[in-house]
Protein backbone atom coordinates (compact mmCIF):
# COMPACT_ATOMS: atom_id res chain seq x y z
CA UNK A 1 0.00 0.00 0.00
CA UNK A 2 1.15 3.38 -0.91
CA UNK A 3 2.10 6.01 2.11
CA UNK A 4 -0.18 9.23 1.68
CA UNK A 5 0.92 12.66 0.69
CA UNK A 6 -1.12 15.66 0.86
CA UNK A 7 -0.23 18.25 -1.37
CA UNK A 8 -1.64 21.93 0.43
CA UNK A 9 -3.51 22.84 -3.12
CA UNK A 10 -6.39 23.19 -4.80
CA UNK A 11 -4.76 23.75 -8.05
CA UNK A 12 -5.17 20.23 -9.89
CA UNK A 13 -2.43 21.62 -12.69
CA UNK A 14 0.13 21.27 -9.55
CA UNK A 15 -0.86 18.21 -8.18
CA UNK A 16 -1.22 15.90 -11.52
CA UNK A 17 2.57 17.41 -12.27
CA UNK A 18 3.36 15.92 -8.68
CA UNK A 19 1.64 12.85 -8.68
CA UNK A 20 3.49 11.81 -11.96
CA UNK A 21 6.91 12.70 -10.51
CA UNK A 22 6.32 10.71 -6.80
CA UNK A 23 4.27 7.83 -8.38
CA UNK A 24 5.50 5.62 -5.74
CA UNK A 25 3.31 8.10 -3.24
CA UNK A 26 -0.44 8.13 -3.09
CA UNK A 27 -0.48 11.84 -3.70
CA UNK A 28 -3.72 13.78 -2.75
CA UNK A 29 -4.91 17.55 -2.57
CA UNK A 30 -6.44 19.33 -0.06
CA UNK A 31 -10.09 17.99 -1.12
CA UNK A 32 -9.51 14.66 1.25
CA UNK A 33 -9.59 17.01 4.46
CA UNK A 34 -12.73 18.15 5.82
CA UNK A 35 -13.03 22.16 5.83
CA UNK A 36 -9.42 22.60 5.07
CA UNK A 37 -8.40 26.63 5.72
CA UNK A 38 -7.60 28.90 3.48
CA UNK A 39 -3.81 29.51 4.50
CA UNK A 40 -3.22 33.57 3.49
CA UNK A 41 0.29 33.71 1.87
CA UNK A 42 1.46 36.44 3.50
CA UNK A 43 5.61 35.96 3.04
CA UNK A 44 7.67 37.95 1.11
CA UNK A 45 9.63 34.75 0.14
CA UNK A 46 8.16 31.56 -1.93
CA UNK A 47 10.22 29.71 1.39
CA UNK A 48 7.94 31.84 3.49
CA UNK A 49 4.22 31.21 1.91
CA UNK A 50 5.15 27.36 1.02
CA UNK A 51 6.26 27.28 4.89
CA UNK A 52 3.08 28.81 6.24
CA UNK A 53 1.08 26.30 4.07
CA UNK A 54 2.71 22.96 4.60
CA UNK A 55 2.77 23.69 8.45
CA UNK A 56 -0.90 25.09 8.87
CA UNK A 57 -1.98 21.62 6.86
CA UNK A 58 -0.32 19.24 8.43
CA UNK A 59 -1.46 20.17 11.90
CA UNK A 60 -4.74 18.78 10.42
CA UNK A 61 -3.88 15.83 9.62
CA UNK A 62 -1.46 12.69 10.13
CA UNK A 63 -0.44 12.24 6.56
CA UNK A 64 2.73 13.82 5.24
CA UNK A 65 2.35 16.77 3.61
CA UNK A 66 4.38 18.54 0.92
CA UNK A 67 3.01 22.36 -0.41
CA UNK A 68 5.15 24.24 -2.69
CA UNK A 69 5.17 28.03 -3.64
CA UNK A 70 6.46 28.97 -7.17
CA UNK A 71 6.66 31.78 -9.55
CA UNK A 72 8.16 33.37 -12.13
CA UNK A 73 10.80 35.95 -11.69
CA UNK A 74 11.85 38.73 -14.74
CA UNK A 75 14.71 40.28 -14.64
CA UNK A 76 14.20 43.65 -15.88
CA UNK A 77 10.79 43.73 -13.75
CA UNK A 78 13.27 43.59 -10.30
CA UNK A 79 12.31 40.03 -10.16
CA UNK A 80 8.26 40.58 -10.15
CA UNK A 81 5.71 39.38 -10.56
CA UNK A 82 7.67 36.25 -7.89
CA UNK A 83 5.81 35.65 -4.87
CA UNK A 84 2.26 37.36 -6.31
CA UNK A 85 2.42 35.58 -10.20
CA UNK A 86 -0.81 33.73 -9.74
CA UNK A 87 -2.23 37.75 -8.42
CA UNK A 88 -0.49 39.55 -10.53
CA UNK A 89 -3.27 40.86 -12.21
CA UNK A 90 -5.46 41.18 -9.05
CA UNK A 91 -7.83 38.47 -7.81
CA UNK A 92 -6.00 35.01 -7.90
CA UNK A 93 -5.36 32.57 -10.48
CA UNK A 94 -6.40 33.91 -13.63
CA UNK A 95 -3.50 33.04 -16.05
CA UNK A 96 -5.04 34.98 -19.22
CA UNK A 97 -4.98 38.50 -17.10
CA UNK A 98 -1.92 37.64 -15.59
CA UNK A 99 -0.50 36.89 -18.59
CA UNK A 100 -2.01 40.18 -20.37
CA UNK A 101 -0.34 42.09 -17.64
CA UNK A 102 3.09 40.48 -18.57
CA UNK A 103 3.13 41.20 -21.95
CA UNK A 104 1.96 45.00 -20.95
CA UNK A 105 4.57 45.22 -18.70
CA UNK A 106 7.06 44.19 -20.79
CA UNK A 107 6.44 45.65 -24.29
CA UNK A 108 9.52 47.21 -26.12
CA UNK A 109 11.90 45.71 -23.17
CA UNK A 110 14.60 43.52 -25.12
CA UNK A 111 16.09 42.24 -21.76
CA UNK A 112 14.16 39.19 -21.44
CA UNK A 113 15.45 36.87 -19.35
CA UNK A 114 13.29 34.99 -16.74
CA UNK A 115 13.31 32.05 -14.49
CA UNK A 116 10.73 29.80 -12.89
CA UNK A 117 11.92 29.29 -9.32
CA UNK A 118 10.18 26.74 -6.93
CA UNK A 119 10.35 26.01 -2.99
CA UNK A 120 9.06 22.99 -1.39
CA UNK A 121 8.62 22.18 2.21
CA UNK A 122 7.13 18.83 3.45
CA UNK A 123 5.68 19.06 6.78
CA UNK A 124 4.08 16.20 9.53
CA UNK A 125 2.34 17.44 12.51
CA UNK A 126 3.08 21.24 12.46
CA UNK A 127 6.62 20.58 12.47
CA UNK A 128 8.92 21.53 8.92
CA UNK A 129 10.55 17.89 8.26
CA UNK A 130 12.83 19.86 4.89
CA UNK A 131 12.79 22.17 1.81
CA UNK A 132 13.77 21.96 -1.16
CA UNK A 133 14.31 24.28 -4.05
CA UNK A 134 14.78 24.65 -7.87
CA UNK A 135 14.40 26.94 -10.88
CA UNK A 136 14.56 26.98 -14.99
CA UNK A 137 16.17 29.67 -16.59
CA UNK A 138 14.93 30.82 -19.91
CA UNK A 139 13.34 34.16 -21.53
CA UNK A 140 9.45 35.61 -21.94
CA UNK A 141 8.16 35.37 -25.53
CA UNK A 142 7.03 38.69 -27.44
CA UNK A 143 3.31 36.69 -27.36
CA UNK A 144 1.69 33.49 -26.33
CA UNK A 145 2.66 30.79 -28.17
CA UNK A 146 0.61 27.70 -27.34
CA UNK A 147 -2.30 26.10 -25.86
CA UNK A 148 -0.84 23.28 -23.23
CA UNK A 149 0.31 24.00 -20.25
CA UNK A 150 -1.18 26.53 -17.12
CA UNK A 151 0.25 29.65 -15.85
CA UNK A 152 2.77 31.67 -17.51
CA UNK A 153 3.78 28.09 -19.39
CA UNK A 154 2.71 30.03 -22.66
CA UNK A 155 5.42 32.93 -22.26
CA UNK A 156 8.29 31.20 -21.24
CA UNK A 157 10.81 29.63 -23.71
CA UNK A 158 13.41 27.47 -21.42
CA UNK A 159 16.64 27.89 -22.21
CA UNK A 160 17.97 25.84 -25.50
CA UNK A 161 14.56 26.22 -26.54
CA UNK A 162 12.31 28.38 -29.01
CA UNK A 163 8.84 26.35 -27.89
CA UNK A 164 7.17 27.88 -24.77
CA UNK A 165 6.52 25.50 -22.42
CA UNK A 166 2.70 25.43 -23.41
CA UNK A 167 3.96 24.16 -26.54
CA UNK A 168 6.80 21.53 -25.60
CA UNK A 169 4.40 18.98 -24.02
CA UNK A 170 4.23 17.27 -19.91
CA UNK A 171 6.93 15.16 -20.86
CA UNK A 172 9.39 17.68 -21.95
CA UNK A 173 8.29 20.36 -19.37
CA UNK A 174 8.34 18.15 -16.29
CA UNK A 175 11.69 16.93 -17.25
CA UNK A 176 13.19 20.33 -16.45
CA UNK A 177 10.58 22.46 -14.37
CA UNK A 178 11.29 24.15 -11.33
CA UNK A 179 9.03 22.20 -9.82
CA UNK A 180 10.63 18.78 -10.98
CA UNK A 181 14.01 19.87 -10.54
CA UNK A 182 12.80 20.86 -6.77
CA UNK A 183 10.87 17.34 -6.70
CA UNK A 184 14.11 15.62 -7.38
CA UNK A 185 15.37 16.63 -3.46
CA UNK A 186 11.68 15.65 -2.21
CA UNK A 187 12.42 12.22 -4.03
CA UNK A 188 15.72 11.87 -2.89
CA UNK A 189 14.98 12.39 0.48
CA UNK A 190 11.62 10.49 0.59
CA UNK A 191 13.37 7.28 -0.77
CA UNK A 192 15.99 7.83 2.13
CA UNK A 193 13.32 7.50 4.95
CA UNK A 194 10.38 5.35 2.96
CA UNK A 195 12.42 2.68 1.51
CA UNK A 196 10.17 0.65 -1.17
CA UNK A 197 9.71 -3.23 -0.47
Amino acid sequence: MKKRLIVATRNAHKVEEIRAILSTFEVLDLSVLTDPPEVEETGTTFLENATLKAVAISDLTDALVLSDDSGLEVDSLGGDPGVYSSRYAGGDGNDSLNNEKLLREMDGNCERTARFRCVIVLARGGNVLADFSGAVEGRILQQKQGGGGFGYDPLFAPEGYEMSFAELGEEIKNSMSHRSRALEGVVDWLSRRFPLG
